[in-house]
């Protein structure tokens, strides 16, 4: 295929699977792989620093062009377990929220949520690195990944922010996407769907290869997230993207 494609993933559990199948397959020959947490992946797409990357689809309306052409994304068609907002006190009595820095979707979404879904009104705040101590009384806090994991065996409120759009417009979610900013090659995008569904056949395996005692992986890869992109989680992402679009 001559130059390589640049291609960009996020670290946590989530992706695991995707990037199994890529790790496993012959298009790991083709590309040059980067991982690290969304914001940083999203950045680099936007620079143009990567051809494509599973991102925090709350960029899409920063790009000057884009392209979804693969069958796969991180979603949920309800509880999502890794993108939560935490509190020490329900709803109605949280008077701050901080949001975390590690992706624009799930603070994008938290926003709608905290508008249009829960209405209130608390003082919300961009959050720096070592927020989650700042859990306590009236400041909540939105946790994504694997942190978020940790948290849920801390807080006595949890609210999950797929499960909450889902009861809000029912519709699922998605959180990120393979999105590339310029139209790449066909034969590319079918060995790219290809190598994303090797990881998705064998999940026990990619269990194995993850041992993790903060939540059971089983159930996460096969019931709290949804991988395939299907018609219904577009039309959530359509959904969204309205209520971010400026």
């Amino acid at each position: 295929m001559g130059n390589k494609i640049r291609v960009g993933a996020v670290q946590y559990l989530n992706t695991r699977p995707l990037l199994y199948g890529i790790k496993h397959s012959n298009i790991i020959n083709e590309i040059e792989l980067t991982e690290d947490y969304p914001a940083k992946i999203a950045g680099l797409l936007l620079n143009g620093d990567i051809d494509i990357g599973l991102v925090p689809v709350a960029i899409l309306p920063l790009m000057q062009e884009h392209y979804i052409e693969t069958n796969y994304c991180i979603g949920a068609e309800g509880p999502v377990a890794s993108v939560c907002l935490f509190s020490e006190v329900p709803l109605e009595k949280i008077e701050r929220v901080l949001l975390d820095y590690q992706s624009r979707t799930s603070v994008a979404l938290a926003k709608v949520l905290i508008k249009h879904y829960w209405k209130i009104s608390p003082l919300i705040e961009d959050a720096r690195e070592d927020f989650r101590n700042q859990i306590q009384g009236t400041t909540a806090a939105v946790v994504i990944g694997d942190r978020a994991f940790e948290q849920r065996h801390i807080s006595p409120y949890i609210y999950d922010l797929a499960k909450a759009w889902q009861d809000f417009t029912g519709l699922p979610f998605v959180f990120a996407a393979w999105v590339a900013n310029k139209k790449l090659p066909a034969e590319f995008i079918a060995a790219f769907n290809k190598a994303n569904s090797i990881g998705l056949e064998v999940l026990d395996q990619v269990v194995a290869q993850n041992p993790y005692t903060l939540y059971d992986l089983n159930q996460y890869f096969s019931e709290n997230i949804s991988y395939n992109l299907t018609d219904e989680k577009r039309a959530g992402l359509k959904k969204f993207l309205s209520f971010i679009q400026p």
